[in-house]
């Protein structure tokens, strides 16, 4: 759910995309006012559906995540239990906080919270996301990059 590599958001009249650069992969969060399913399929993104708190507050719930991912990148298990709620919050002009709540009484014995919010920088409109798949080509691009640094 949370990747530090670039993201695009993309507001549509009935759901907010997020558009992830790795692997080109995307998440879906549904805002045109329905319910969490009570028995959504698993999914590696989980079901979402979000609402608007305030003009600078959105809350996403999310259900229904695949039991084979992982809450991090530590590998920190969750179960088929698990609810989350993100609150982004639009702190300035070019910082979104985002805060995240887990809910998981199966794994664990308390809601777990990070002590600190995370700010997501924004990129500027004309910013293009670069494509970054897990491919021989994309090493050799990265292999060279890191070369030219060295120098």
């Amino acid at each position: 759910m949370y990747e530090l590599r670039p993201v695009q958001i993309v507001q549509t009249p009935n759901q907010i995309l997020m558009l992830y650069m790795f692997e080109k992969r995307w998440r879906v969060i549904w805002t045109d006012g329905r319910a969490l399913p009570k028995n959504p399929d698993p999914r590696w993104y989980g079901y979402s559906v979000g609402q608007w708190e305030d003009d600078y507050t959105f809350v996403v719930q999310t259900i229904g995540m695949d039991d084979r991912t992982w809450l991090d990148n530590a590998g920190n298990p969750h179960s088929t239990d698990m609810r989350v709620e993100e609150r982004y919050h639009r702190r300035d002009r070019d910082t979104l906080e985002l805060t995240v709540t887990i809910d998981d009484p199966t794994a664990y014995t308390q809601l777990w919270t990070p002590r600190n919010k995370l700010p997501l920088k924004l990129m500027p409109p004309d910013a293009d996301l670069m494509e970054m798949i897990c491919s021989p080509t994309e090493a050799a691009a990265y292999k060279k990059l890191v070369d030219t640094q060295k120098k």
